[in-house]
């Protein structure tokens, strides 16, 4: 994959997810958040899982940014759950050694929440499939520093460009890069009519203050 290629991932992969309801716009009619938050768009990555021509186009996408942007990267970690099996897939066709990290240490056992062999001052990309409010991937981030690993930095499937979300990794000193945004995501909805021009101000309002959305 080129570079013009990796260029054009951004909207590749937002059609790619609205074909198969990975993502989902209701514009007018928002969804529930477990958190209770009203959302106009409703994201489950996991799908992709089962479409290997998406999930190859992902795994390429992966790879093609850490051969370019991490070149020395020594290991893959996946964030669960949803991050595993795309560090897998980038794993192998990096031919790198793979990780995956809990969202909280096993309650027995070895108590891990590193899953995998890595040594201290491993330079570690962390992959993701999708960055909310990013506590969560930066939790994993955090962790695998901890354990002596020197993290490169967290690349996710999507992201829906909240700027808490920037902020916080910003102040982690954490790099983020996703394939695809929310940005690209509606300008493709748009060409293909799955949202009206009317609903676009609607949407853009929601990603600058998600909180009193609906409200």
């Amino acid at each position: 994959m080129t570079k013009p290629l990796l260029e054009q991932l951004p909207a590749e992969i937002a059609k790619a997810l609205l074909k198969i309801n990975a993502v989902q716009l209701q514009p007018n009619d928002p969804f529930t958040w477990t958190s209770g938050l009203k959302s106009p768009i409703y994201c489950d990555n996991r799908l992709t899982m089962s479409y290997p021509e998406i999930r190859e186009v992902i795994a390429e996408g992966f790879a093609t940014v850490i051969r370019e942007r991490y070149p020395d990267c020594e290991a893959v970690a996946g964030i669960a759950t949803g991050g595993i099996p795309h560090a897998a897939w980038v794993a192998q066709k990096l031919n790198l050694p793979m990780l995956y990290v809990r969202d909280k240490a096993k309650g027995h056992g070895k108590t891990n929440q590193i899953e995998g062999h890595f040594t201290a001052g491993q330079k570690v990309v962390l992959i993701e499939d999708l960055i909310s409010t990013g506590g969560s991937s930066l939790k994993a981030a955090v962790a695998v520093r901890e354990a002596g690993c020197e993290v490169q930095g967290v690349i996710a499937i999507f992201t829906y460009q909240f700027q808490m979300a920037l902020d916080a990794f910003a102040a982690q000193k954490i790099q983020l890069e996703t394939l695809s945004n929310y940005t690209a995501l509606i300008d493709v909805a748009v060409q293909s009519g799955a949202v009206q021009n009317s609903d676009v101000e609607l949407l853009l309002e929601w990603r600058q203050n998600p909180q009193s959305f609906g409200v």
